[in-house]
């Protein structure tokens, strides 16, 4: 018999799922982790259960549980642990998380046996952190043993356990409290804990392996330096500052063809006349693959035109937040030719065009509160 479907249906999915217990990782004040295989698709999984120690704050700590799984689901970032599947049965305040198994060490593990990686593997950690920080996620629980690097060199981000999304200024309060590993930052004295203090820890957590394990490949103390400095008003502000820095100083060994060049300058210049205002708290959008295949399409709805018709879709692809724009006179020709850079560049270069891109956007006119409109500019 089959059930006709309307939206708000219930579809129910009556087949169990069953793995194979592999092996015990561990357990913490939440509950504990084991691998497991999926025998139908021969693949490995690691299973979070939630099972508190102190069985008074399962009801309490159950919120934190069901935040994790909602800021695993929208995370997608090749430093950042993938969630695959949930489980959750609230009626017994508890469930299980199925995520990405990482096989690898731990940050200060894999440093130790592989210091030469430093450099790619501090690269990757800003790289990831600066997803999060562009997705308004905080970790809030910075440490070696939530930092892996796989057996490839691929670093991954774990634990998202202490995690928070922010959606307002209040959220930056320092809510929880840890057993930090080193001396904080300043603003703890004001109960702030933001993504500058989260640019602190993950600086000082180099630092203390670097010195610890007597690194002397590292190529980036000025930076380091300068992120794991206590005032927040002389560190650097953002992993997005620092990941440009990064690309930035790496460009000096690459070469751009004069072809590549113009389609990127020719880009940059449009989108910089056509964004003419951008509020203070307003982010730019970091990962090229979701650029590359959004601009694609943005380019396949008005390839037959000379100018794009509305360029807002488009500068969604590039901009996250709230901002004054200009809706025409964006030369349909100009997004081919830049899409024709992206299509045949290094992933390299790419990462330097939007690092360039970034840099000319911070030079843009910034507003705190929400200003009129004039000619044709239109707030997003």
């Amino acid at each position: 018999m089959t059930t006709t479907l309307t939206p708000g249906s219930v579809i129910p999915f009556l087949r169990r799922r069953d793995y194979v217990l592999v092996k015990r990782l561990g357990s913490g004040a939440c509950g504990e982790t084991v691998l497991v295989r999926d025998d139908v698709i021969e693949s490995n999984f690691v299973c979070k259960k939630y099972s508190p120690i102190i069985e008074s704050l399962r009801q309490k700590l159950f919120k934190n549980f069901l935040r994790e799984i909602k800021l695993l689901h929208e995370v997608h970032h090749q430093n950042v642990i993938r969630v695959f599947n949930y489980y959750v049965y609230p009626e017994k305040l508890t469930g299980y998380i199925l995520m990405e198994y990482v096989q690898g060490l731990d940050l200060e593990e894999h440093l130790g046996f592989k210091p030469e990686t430093v450099n790619e593997v501090f690269i990757q950690a800003i790289d990831g952190f600066a997803y999060l920080e562009s997705s308004q996620i905080l970790h809030r629980d910075i440490r070696p043993q939530n930092v892996m690097v796989r057996d490839d060199g691929i670093l991954k981000i774990i634990d998202l356990g202490f995690g928070k999304q922010i959606e307002a200024t209040v959220d930056f309060d320092k809510s929880i409290s840890l057993n930090w590993w080193c001396e904080p930052p300043l603003e703890f004295s004001e109960g702030i804990y933001d993504h500058t203090t989260e640019v602190y820890f993950v600086a000082k957590l180099f630092e203390k392996l670097i010195t610890e394990i007597g690194i002397e490949q590292f190529k980036h103390a000025a930076l380091l330096e300068r992120m794991c400095r206590r005032d927040p008003a002389e560190r650097i502000s953002s992993f997005l500052e620092a990941k440009n820095e990064l690309t930035l100083r790496r460009s000096a060994d690459i070469e751009f063809e004069e072809n590549e060049q113009n389609a990127y300058r020719c880009f940059a210049n449009a989108v910089i006349q056509h964004v003419t205002k951008i509020e203070v708290g307003t982010k730019y959008i970091n990962d090229l693959d979701r650029i590359r295949s959004q601009l694609e399409a943005a380019y396949r709805n008005c390839m037959l035109e000379d100018e794009i018709p509305d360029c807002a879709p488009m500068l969604r692809i590039l901009i996250s937040g709230q901002y004054y724009y200009k809706k025409q006179g964006f030369e349909t020709l100009i997004l081919r030719e830049f899409l024709q850079f992206l299509r045949s560049a290094p992933l390299e270069k790419q990462r330097i065009a939007l690092a360039n891109l970034h840099a000319r956007l911070d030079a843009v006119k910034r507003y705190a509160e929400p200003t009129p409109s004039f000619y044709d500019d239109i707030p997003f």
